[in-house]
């Protein structure tokens, strides 16, 4: 596994800001956290999703892919940073 947070610098009132993903060695999701400007989370897994946090149906890009897009900053996370984001969204 590795972990992933990607803020997402943008001017929209409800769309996550922050992105925190638990990748799989195939580099697909099994867990999400997204969290937006009022402070509200939301989270996903294989067995839960919102109508607007669900895991993506395609591979997580490496992080120097992500960050190389100006309205993203990425970067690897640890395993303890995801579990704090996943236990205070959940």
């Amino acid at each position: 596994m590795r972990y992933v947070k990607v803020t997402w610098h943008h001017d929209f009132d409800n769309e996550p800001v922050t992105y925190f993903h638990e990748v799989g060695d195939d580099n697909y999701e099994t867990r999400r956290v997204q969290t937006y400007r009022d402070g509200h989370r939301e989270w996903a897994d294989e067995n839960h999703e919102t109508a607007t946090a669900g895991l993506a149906e395609i591979p997580i890009a490496a992080v120097d892919e992500i960050a190389s897009q100006p309205e993203f900053e990425a970067e690897e996370i640890t395993q303890d940073e995801f579990e704090r984001e996943w236990s205070s969204a959940r």
